[in-house]
């Protein structure tokens, strides 16, 4: 479940104070109602050093367990807006729970990472290092924890902190953040982290570096050959991807190669420090996506960007979305993974603050 931050957007049912009309419920989220929860009505960040106002909304579901029909949604999310009481700074991110005790880590870092972001001393003038340190040290709080055992569990984090006209995006694992970009008459899907899994040649090179075997299931089974080290490309990489094994073991198993959490894991090689990326906003960048990998397990980015363009209401976009890739994992799988999803859309940005700032 999603706790909010700043602003109070955690899915009420009454009519929001901008006007906005409250969430109209489809069939899709009527029969799933009490796996879900979305914001009712939509909600507004005013970034006024640019004039300019993010418009946002969530949606979270508990996904389909048959061997575990009371298995809680692992996912968690934190929308904080106005950090340090500055109107110009708002942060998004949706965590990615894993293992027995995925949701506890997933609401650990909810809670934690936000925290130790704006408390650091440099969040503002260096958000790159306030953002690896804010990583670092909750990955070490949480090992530290005496209430949650964190050798097995984990959390996968991507985030967006907005600053003006600047997004800084932090993350570990394979969640992920897209930015809409209008490109003459197209829009256009530009991905804003780059999932980490040993798909990746830097990252699959790092982790074996560090001792980790690196095999699909059929493969730690037996059943494929485990010399093959080729296992296609992401998007088209069915149901057995390949995974992180400790030398002499069948475990950890992580499809990952970064995440919070997962102290087992961090000794072949999965790490806590996340990639930080920047972008600068111009008036063709139109909405990002914040989402977890049970939304582009079976849907690409430009899938989801196509999707959440054609709906006037992001809600409705959440909504769809969300029911397409549930309906995917169904028809393709025997279960579906939990599904979050955040839209934050881009309102009234012009070129006007970009050509004062290049005149001072």
């Amino acid at each position: 479940m999603g706790c909010v931050h700043g602003k109070c957007c955690c899915g009420e049912h009454t009519s929001s104070d901008d006007g906005s009309t409250d969430y109209r419920e489809t069939g899709f989220v009527r029969s799933h109602r009490k796996n879900i929860l979305a914001q009712r009505s939509l909600k507004r960040a005013p970034v006024p050093s640019h004039n300019f106002i993010l418009e946002y909304t969530f949606f979270t579901q508990r996904g389909y367990y048959p061997d575990s029909p009371d298995k809680e949604n692992q996912d968690s999310f934190c929308i904080s807006t106005n950090l340090q009481g500055n109107p110009n700074v708002h942060f998004f991110g949706v965590y990615d729970g894993h293992g027995q005790l995925g949701s506890q880590c997933s609401n650990f870092v909810k809670e934690r990472l936000v925290e130790k972001l704006v408390n650091d001393p440099a969040f503002l003038e260096d958000p790159v290092q306030a953002y690896n340190s804010a990583f670092l040290a909750t990955n070490q709080e949480l090992r530290s924890s005496n209430e949650i055992d964190d050798s097995m569990s984990g959390t996968t984090a991507i985030t967006v902190l907005v600053i003006g006209d600047t997004l800084y995006v932090a993350n570990v694992g394979d969640s992920r953040a897209v930015l809409a970009v209008k490109d003459g008459n197209r829009i256009v899907a530009e991905d804003l982290s780059s999932d980490q899994t040993p798909f990746r040649k830097d990252e699959y090179e790092r982790v074996k570096l560090c001792g980790a075997r690196v095999l699909s299931v059929d493969q730690v089974e037996g059943l494929k050959d485990p010399d093959i080290q080729s296992w296609g490309d992401e998007e088209s990489r069915g149901g057995d991807p390949p995974r992180l094994w400790v030398p002499n073991g069948m475990y950890p198993g992580t499809a990952f190669t970064r995440s919070i959490g997962d102290s087992l894991a961090e000794t072949i090689g999965v790490t806590a420090l996340p990639e930080v990326k920047t972008f600068q906003l111009t008036p063709d960048h139109l909405f990002f996506v914040v989402a977890s990998d049970g939304i582009f397990e079976f849907l690409t980015s430009q899938t989801v960007i196509d999707m959440a363009a054609s709906y006037m209401d992001p809600r409705d976009a959440c909504a769809a979305i969300a029911e397409k890739s549930y309906k995917l994992w169904l028809e393709l799988e025997n279960r579906t993974d939990d599904i979050t999803i955040i839209i934050v859309q881009i309102k009234g940005f012009s070129n006007v603050h970009l050509e004062l700032d290049q005149m001072t």
